[in-house]
């Protein structure tokens, strides 16, 4: 006789209500930091002072226009516009900022170059007006915009005390709301660094030493400073805010930086970059999850605002009532309602959104369901063909017509955010391949450094400051290629081929440079494939094909473990890839490819503009795909 553990088979866990997968979730929607557009200061500016928090800031002082015109200028943000307030008593640029938009200081800082008297003076802000304090001991400037503590309990640190900066610094001086006094050095003399933290518990990153920039961090204890770890990239002028413990360094200087890099209390991450490179800006915040960064030297001085915040699911949160460890494939007894339930893999489905201002196909576009933009094309009759420099903006229900690109374009490569943006490579109005690349700073497109080879019908992904470029097609002398390039952010390099020749092919578009996928395509011989490959940074490898070859579809996905391939030529079909396999799911409304797609992962996407069999030839449809995480079903033995 079998034994009862023989044949109990698996347990069946007892829940009072249905839950929701939270593992599963935290993985389908990540949580990550991303700048997004803000309000333009009145006054562009370079080396101005900062305090606040990200939606109540205050910026102060700077070098104004022309540069090396020091300014008195205050203005207040509420986290949508600046308003301009009341003047300071003494112009100054590259003072410290210490406080809060209603209640900040304003320590140091330096006039005119040719006659600089780096200063001694102080000036408290009460939200109305500036009032001269107690001086500081050391008359200096360059100690970073931004520094750490309150109007009653602040911290300075570093800076030069000479003009030209023949002597950097280490003196500290903690001020008690009434008087200054000096405490310990910091280990290394330096200026123009960022600052973040308390009078008690900050943090000193990176800086100029004897004309150098540095990665160096050091951090305070109330009562002296220690080496901590190095900052990833060594930079000058450039902004910070934060906590000890808590801290977003951003932008930089020389050549003019985008980088972005958050510190948890151990270790610095790269994160997602600026959109506009620049130094000597201001920057406000409490955290390295919200904070803002505005004015700077690009050149020239700027006015631009940058707002950091997150999205997705916080990982170190607890989860949210209803929420449970449970994973697909769970089955569970309902007590309440006396039934066995399952959890699936959810299904997605595609709905109509906004019509394009302008109808076109052969369109390339980049970003997320709710925050799209597409560019380029072809808008005429078939044969005619010449490529447009129209540019759309998609806010999730209707399309805007914003800066043209330089030169019409048509089956480039495309690749980032609606606040910075590649265009690399594609075909001329007369469907030549060319090897331009025009990059996207949230407004308008500027012309940078070419791709190696020429060639259209060619797939990307990445960010701006590290993209990837894959395959392609020149008549001239291979027609599909294999050819792979890399941006790191001021040139493309090329690397590791692809195993297959292909054009016209899909990508993971939203994926990082280290980790995506490429699928379909035009081959040799043709006409298409339905292989797949996967690129890890260093190789590709082939994997799962797709269910049926296609070519000229859109494609999505958030990793080399993560994509969905929609449409194609005369096709609506979508695929969904899991990492391993490709699964058939909901079709598209409308059978056409040579269009534009955006999204952040297989479950989010758009389509809009292309080809499709029949009149109208090119078209202005856009069609959304939301696919829900997990669908909970009711089990049944009947």
């Amino acid at each position: 006789m079998a034994n009862y553990k023989d044949i109990q088979g698996f347990h069946i866990q007892n829940l009072t209500s249905d839950p929701t997968p939270y593992a599963q979730a935290l993985s389908d929607n990540p949580y990550a930091g991303a700048w997004g557009s803000g309000g333009a200061l009145n006054q562009s500016r370079s080396l101005l002072s900062g305090a606040g928090i990200q939606t109540a800031a205050l910026a102060f002082f700077g070098d104004g226009s022309p540069v090396a015109a020091a300014g008195t200028d205050t203005e207040s943000y509420n986290g949508t516009s600046w308003t301009e307030g009341n003047a300071g008593n003494t112009a100054r640029y590259n003072a410290a900022g210490i406080g809060l938009y209603t209640a900040a200081l304003a320590a140091g800082g330096a006039n005119d170059p040719g006659t600089v008297s780096n200063m001694d003076n102080v000036e408290s802000w009460d939200g109305t007006n500036w009032t001269e304090i107690a001086e500081i001991n050391t008359g200096r400037s360059a100690m970073g915009g931004r520094t750490a503590g309150t109007q009653t309990a602040g911290l300075i640190y570093g800076g030069q005390d000479t003009y030209p900066a023949t002597n950097q610094l280490a003196v500290t001086e903690a001020w008690n709301g009434s008087a200054w006094t000096e405490v310990s050095d910091l280990n290394t003399a330096r200026r123009e660094i960022a600052a973040s933290g308390s009078s008690t518990a900050a943090l000193a990153i990176a800086g100029n030493v004897s004309g150098s920039a540095v990665a160096n961090v050091e951090s305070y204890n109330g009562s002296s400073w220690t080496e901590t770890t190095d900052v990833n990239t060594a930079r000058r002028l450039l902004g910070g805010s934060g906590t000890s413990t808590s801290t977003l360094v951003f932008g930089g200087a020389h050549p003019n930086k985008t980088n972005t890099e958050s510190w948890n209390g151990s270790a610095w991450t790269e994160v997602a970059d600026l959109a506009q490179a620049r130094y000597g800006l201001g920057s406000a915040g409490t955290n390295n999850t919200s904070a803002l960064a505005f004015g700077g030297n690009a050149p020239p001085n700027v006015t631009s605002t940058e707002e950091w915040s997150f999205s997705g699911l916080d990982p170190s949160s607890t989860p949210a009532a209803g929420y449970s460890d449970a994973l697909a494939g769970q089955v569970y007894y309902n007590t309440s309602l006396g039934q066995f339930k399952s959890i699936k893999e959810g299904v997605g489905s595609w709905a109509s959104g906004g019509n394009l201002n302008q109808v076109r196909g052969s369109n390339r576009g980049f970003g997320t369901q709710t925050a799209a933009l597409t560019s380029g094309g072809a808008h005429e009759n078939p044969g005619a063909t010449p490529a447009t420099q129209k540019t759309e903006t998609y806010d999730g229900s209707s399309w805007t017509e914003v800066g043209d690109t330089n030169t019409g374009k048509q089956q480039f490569a495309s690749f980032g955010v609606t606040t910075a943006g590649f265009a690399a490579a594609g075909a001329n109005n007369t469907g030549t391949p060319i090897n331009a690349v025009e990059s996207w700073n949230g407004s308008s497109w500027t012309e940078t450094t070419e791709v190696n080879t020429a060639r259209m019908a060619v797939a990307g992904s990445g960010s701006t400051t590290a993209g990837l470029i894959a395959g392609g097609y020149n008549p001239s002398p291979t027609l599909q290629q294999t050819l792979v390039e890399l941006w790191n952010g001021s040139s493309w390099t090329e690397t590791t081929d692809l195993n297959t020749r292909r054009s016209s092919h899909g990508s993971a578009q939203q994926s990082p440079q280290t980790s995506t996928i490429v699928f379909g395509g035009y081959t040799v011989p043709p006409p298409n494939t339905a292989k797949a490959e996967t690129w890890n940074g260093s190789s590709w490898t082939e994997v799962g094909d797709l269910n049926s070859a296609k070519d000229n579809m859109g494609g999505t996905g958030s990793s080399s473990s993560n994509a969905l391939c929609f449409g194609g030529r005369t096709i609506n079909q979508t695929e969904i890839w899991n990492g391993t396999s490709w699964t058939e799911v909901a079709n598209l409304a409308l059978s056409r490819g040579y269009g534009s797609s955006a999204g952040a992962s297989s479950g989010s996407a758009l389509f809009c503009g292309g080809e499709a069999p029949g009149s109208p030839y090119y078209r202005g449809n856009t069609e959304e795909w939301n696919k829900a995480d997990f669908e909970i079903k009711t089990v049944t033995t009947s």
